[in-house]
């Protein structure tokens, strides 16, 4: 009878343990659980450790997690008429577990299929060449169709992925063709503009360089004028410079003859025999040319009687004149120096005059010179 009883309690302890450990649930940090109580639906629970009754309830996990689809390759033909096979991904997550445990008996399968017939709508409102360049609008229209549908499936479609396009041969080889004669015209149109910008940075150059030559040359045109006009002004400062000295010498040698004459009371006769001196001078044989005198008979008159006075002794001593070196002197010398250049432009008239006029005639031989003229 002992024995009877202790192996029922055994018997309940095992239950009691089986049952305990059938009701005790773990729900994962990435899951949520839905409870059930006779076949219908209780509560959704959060992660953490859940204790239900056994038999009576049931616990059911759904995975919160994003997850991937892989959509199988999809014959679609393109706008143009041309057959590609496109292959896409959806990437997905639930948002509620009750919906998607019981709005959807395989989820997989039905993305699957809409993603399919999507894509053959999509794709097939474009052009090939469309459907390459435009993938982006492709994804957004896939994905926002996919989310709309499969919201009352308590899943909310993160993003759609087209993976490949994949054309037919024929096609992939005109589109090579079609490529490297795009590849060719950019090279030759690249070569151009090369060859283009590397003319006009030459011709660029040559005009700085012309431009900085005639600036050359103008700088040192100037220079050179410059200097020229500088030398040709100093040249006729110095010239000047030494016609004023050469004057002044002069003025001053011509006073000084002026003052000698003066202070030494010289008159007409020494006058006359310096004449007679310069008519020597004339006279050497070494001119081409002589001058003569028109009034010839009187300059030979006068000679006459300059050669009887110092024939007969006849020559009265100078009188001194007035030595005063004050103004009356400078007067003189200024008078005497107009007298000369006076003398000097009668000479130069008279030279003149004589290289078209035949010289005077002589007088007879014999005839006595006139008598010189006593002061």
């Amino acid at each position: 009878m002992d024995t009877i009883a202790g192996l029922l309690i055994l018997v309940i302890l095992a239950f009691v343990v089986v049952y305990v450990a059938m009701g005790v649930r773990i729900v994962r940090p990435y899951q949520k659980g839905v409870i059930e109580q006779l076949g219908r639906y209780k509560e959704t629970v959060n992660p953490g450790l859940r204790i239900i009754k056994p038999v009576i309830e049931r616990l059911r996990t759904v995975d919160m997690r994003e997850q991937v689809i892989d959509v199988p390759p999809q014959e679609v033909i393109t706008e143009d008429n041309v057959a590609v096979s496109v292959d896409a991904v959806i990437y997905f997550e639930p948002t509620d577990p009750q919906r998607l445990l019981y709005n959807i008996s395989n989820f997989i399968m039905a993305v699957t299929k809409l993603a399919q017939t999507n894509l053959r709508n999509v794709i097939g409102e474009m052009t090939l060449d469309e459907a390459f360049t435009s993938r982006e609008r492709v994804n957004a229209a896939l994905r926002q169709i996919l989310d709309d549908a499969t919201d009352k499936w308590g899943v909310r479609v993160v993003r759609v992925e087209i993976q490949r396009i994949d054309p037919p041969q024929d096609v992939m080889h005109a589109m090579h063709e079609q490529m490297k004669a795009e590849r060719t015209r950019r090279a030759v149109v690249t070569e151009a503009d090369g060859a283009r910008e590397a003319a006009v940075a030459r011709a660029e150059g040559e005009k700085q360089a012309a431009i900085l030559t005639a600036e050359g040359v103008r700088q040192r045109d100037i220079l050179t004028a410059e200097g020229e006009a500088q030398a040709v002004r100093t040249r006729a400062e110095a010239e000047q410079f030494r016609q004023e000295v050469v004057a002044m010498g002069e003025a001053e040698a011509i006073r000084n003859v002026f003052g000698a004459i003066t202070h030494a009371g010289t008159d007409d006769r020494v006058i006359a025999i310096k004449y007679l001196e310069a008519l020597q001078g004339i006279a050497d044989g070494r001119a081409t040319k002589i001058f003569i005198p028109a009034e010839m008979g009187a300059t030979l008159g006068t000679l006459g009687g300059i050669a009887e006075m110092l024939k007969d002794g006849d020559f009265p001593a100078a009188e001194p004149r007035d030595t005063d070196e004050g103004p009356r002197r400078r007067a003189e010398t200024d008078a005497a120096m107009a007298t000369a250049r006076a003398v000097a432009q009668g000479a130069k008239d008279a030279a003149a005059l004589s290289a078209h006029e035949p010289p005077p005639a002589l007088p007879p031989a014999g005839t006595p010179p006139p008598p010189p003229k006593r002061p």
